[in-house]
């Protein structure tokens, strides 16, 4: 970490308190009754914080602030001048974590403490008010008269779906649909009243993400009736967005829930079928190689070895082409990849084969955005691992993945966890077996 960034860090928090025209000895005696109200008393005097917060401020030489002050200051700067509270981007708690990253601070740690402040405020049912942000509390104005929606409070819903969306992984799924359901309102809202046609246009762009991501909460949380629902709305709104790519990305994730709550392949790949036409037709490639990938997974498992090698060899083309200007960056990658040609080999290929294949996607799937992807790959993994014959080290692979489960409630990791355990029965009562038995039956009860 340079010296620059050191100096920026310090500088942020300085500017951040005295925004707020807060002196040292203020904030010293906001953070001690922060510790208080929160069960956690600190073991030291105005004077010694307030002497803290000036080491942490210091120009030339600043310290990064201990994980306990860390999470106080989270708290303190959570909430707004207007006493509302803010985790959005551009908020003083987003600008607090980037003064930390200056600061030093891992982006894991910095993870880790953003995912604490979002629950508090789930538990606290304050979710629009702490994702919407500053900008986005355009609310009941914007809602009552859509003329008066401006960029800014465009901004601030598209913020609040990438918030959420971002939150994937860290928080259970069930939070993640209450802190989602203000914006989907919001956007449901703006949708039926009559707007000009380009502010229309970005609405329903940001209404398909909103849509499709409360789609997946619902199937998660076990709700497919209302899952049908919203992925039918953000099927509707993405094709009014003007751009292809934005509804084969809502037919994928539609996709892939049908495949875990309908019997038969056939509703599955008409889905992925219909996310392939427009994967065509739009400007990403990487929403092409998704498409095609998924493509592979539910012909493989059909048993079609030849059309899923042929959609693997169109996605891996998908993602060799030019991708620098592609509006959808991060909805694939290799590792990604590599994950659907594992599937592909366990159900058409060889075991071996396969495993290589996920061991590989999960040594890269490291973001905590990418934890329940990870889990998922890696009961994959260990159901190959089964086929080889090697049962105890599927099992210490599982015992992970239980964990990933249990954190987010997630009904895909679940469903793999199910049927890697079901191909364990012949070890059931080996130690390493029941040993699993105990660890799901503690994590998920």
């Amino acid at each position: 970490m340079s010296e620059r960034n050191w100096r920026a860090g310090a500088a942020t928090l300085k500017r951040l308190r005295r925004s707020r025209g807060w002196s040292l000895a203020f904030t010293a005696r906001a953070l001690i009754e922060t510790a208080r109200r929160l069960g956690q008393p600190l073991d030291a005097n105005t004077a010694s914080v307030q002497r803290s917060v000036a080491r942490w401020e210091h120009e030339s030489h600043p310290t990064l602030p201990g994980d306990r002050y860390q999470l106080l200051l989270g708290h303190l700067y959570a909430r707004g001048r207007d006493g509302d509270v803010s985790l959005s981007a551009g908020s003083d708690f987003s600008e607090l974590l980037d003064a930390l990253a200056c600061l030093g601070e891992s982006e894991r740690r910095i993870g880790e403490l953003r995912a604490l402040l979002v629950r508090s405020v789930t538990d606290n049912g304050e979710g629009l008010l702490a994702l919407l942000g500053p900008a986005g509390r355009f609310g009941p104005t914007a809602l009552s008269d859509p003329s008066s929606l401006d960029p800014s409070g465009l901004t601030a819903l598209r913020t609040a779906v990438a918030d959420v969306n971002g939150q994937v992984g860290s928080v259970p799924f069930v939070r993640l649909q209450l802190l989602l359901a203000p914006t989907v309102e919001a956007c449901r809202r703006l949708l039926a009243a009559a707007l000009p046609e380009a502010l229309e246009r970005e609405v329903r762009a940001i209404a398909a993400q909103a849509y499709a991501l409360a789609g997946r909460f619902a199937f998660e949380t076990r709700d497919d009736e209302a899952a049908r629902g919203l992925y039918a709305a953000a099927t509707d709104a993405a094709g009014g967005a003007g751009e292809p790519w934005r509804r084969a990305v809502v037919h994928m994730s539609h996709a892939l829930v049908t495949l875990y709550s309908t019997q038969g392949l056939a509703p599955a790949r008409a889905l992925i079928n219909a996310a392939v036409r427009d994967a065509q037709a739009g400007e990403s490639a990487y929403v092409r190689a998704r498409a095609h990938a998924i493509q592979a997974e539910i012909a493989a498992r059909a048993g079609s070895e030849r059309h899923a090698r042929a959609a693997l060899a169109l996605a891996s083309y998908d993602l060799a082409s030019d991708c620098r200007d592609d509006p959808a960056p991060t909805s694939f990658s290799l590792a990604h990849l590599e994950g659907f040609e594992g599937v592909t080999a366990l159900y058409v290929g060889d075991a071996t084969e396969a495993h290589d294949y996920f061991a590989r996607s999960t040594r890269a799937l490291t973001a905590p955005r990418e934890r329940v992807q990870r889990a998922i790959v890696e009961t994959d993994q260990a159901l190959a691992l089964i086929r080889l014959g090697e049962p105890r080290a599927s099992v210490e692979l599982l015992h992970d993945c239980i964990d990933a489960a249990a954190a987010t409630s997630g009904r895909v990791a679940a469903i793999r966890l199910s049927r890697a355990r079901r191909a364990l029965r012949p070890w059931r009562r080996e130690d390493f077996g029941a040993d699993l038995d105990d660890h799901l039956i503690e994590a998920m009860s």
